[in-house]
């Protein structure tokens, strides 16, 4: 088995399950026969797994993802030395000294963004900005445009997963580092890791424009009118 074709199917997994073995075909450009090959070696290691859905009509579809296996070949940085870390402030310093601990790496990571995305402009490119910054963190950020001029912040893995298992106030903080930093927008989390699903997702929607005052309404305001 090609091991560039594996870990492309891995990679895709990753980033886009559930997905059929005809999704992974068009993506990687070789036959479906091809891919099943390969997921059966992929199975065989423990390292993907299916689910079917049942149509009405028809062979059920055979949707495939990653497996907590696999999952773990992503780097959670540091992650042993962290989760340590975290036991030890809450130890000696009890629930306060952590939640000082994550309000001190939240406002150091937002004065590091604000000064990036200040310099963005629109929000398109703000968020955008936003988007790489935490590609290079390693959270396999992307960003999707909605057909309601909303903005969905993607991120496909978490590399801090452990840390924010053991403390999810790590998770809490995230949430109001990007509600601080695009003030302008509504900011919800859709789709959460901790929560089972396969991605963390941020829904950012403009906030809407005051609606302005008609110039017949302005002229009756005006005493005497």
């Amino acid at each position: 088995m090609s091991e560039g074709t594996a870990e492309r199917i891995l990679f895709l997994l990753k980033t886009r399950a559930p997905l059929t073995a005809g999704d992974l075909a068009r993506d990687l450009g070789i036959t479906a026969m091809g891919v099943r090959q390969h997921l059966a070696r992929l199975e065989a290691d423990g390292l993907v797994a299916f689910a079917d859905e049942r149509k009405s009509v028809g062979r059920p579809k055979r949707h495939w993802r990653l497996t907590a296996k696999a999952e773990a070949r992503f780097p959670d940085t540091h992650a042993q030395v962290a989760v340590e870390l975290i036991g030890g402030v809450d130890r000696l310093f009890g629930p306060q000294g952590l939640d000082r601990l994550i309000a001190l790496r939240e406002a150091e990571m937002l004065l590091r963004y604000h000064r990036e995305l200040d310099l963005a402009g629109t929000l398109a490119k703000r968020v955008r900005r936003l988007a790489e910054l935490r590609q290079i963190e390693g959270y396999m950020a992307a960003v999707e445009t909605e057909t309601d001029g909303s903005y969905l912040l993607v991120e496909n893995h978490c590399p801090i997963c452990a840390a924010a298992k053991a403390c999810q106030g790590f998770c809490r903080s995230e949430l109001s580092m990007f509600q601080a930093l695009l003030a302008d927008c509504t900011v919800e989390r859709i789709d959460h890791i901790l929560a089972g699903a396969r991605r963390c997702a941020y829904r950012i929607t403009p906030a809407a424009s005051p609606s302005r005052t008609s110039s017949r309404d302005r002229r009756s305001a005006v005493p005497g009118r």
